[in-house]
């Protein structure tokens, strides 16, 4: 989805679209274009269309305990979290 103006973008930082708020229940089969932890999260699942598994690169990297206030910015299929709280941020409006 391409970014049209100034204010479509402030308004996909704001989360006009529809919003996942997660605990240990495993999401798959999304769209999400952003996830974001406001506690300190554990992640023991990870899938997103878009990240390369170029030598040095790889999606599991991320399956990790990431701080509160970390932000992932991936056209994400799957998360599953062991602890911890994730907002999914959808990519498609409704």
């Amino acid at each position: 989805m391409a970014i049209d103006n100034v204010q479509q973008l402030l308004t996909e930082q704001l989360g006009k679209n529809r919003c996942d708020v997660i605990t240990t229940t495993a999401m798959t089969g999304k769209d999400y274009y952003a996830v974001y932890f406001p506690v300190t999260s554990i992640v023991s699942n990870l899938e997103a269309a878009n990240a390369t598994t170029a030598t040095g690169s790889a999606i599991a990297n991320l399956e990790t305990t990431l701080p509160a206030g970390t932000s992932i910015l991936l056209n994400v299929t799957a998360i599953t979290l062991t602890s911890g709280i994730a907002l999914c941020y959808y990519e498609q409006v409704i």
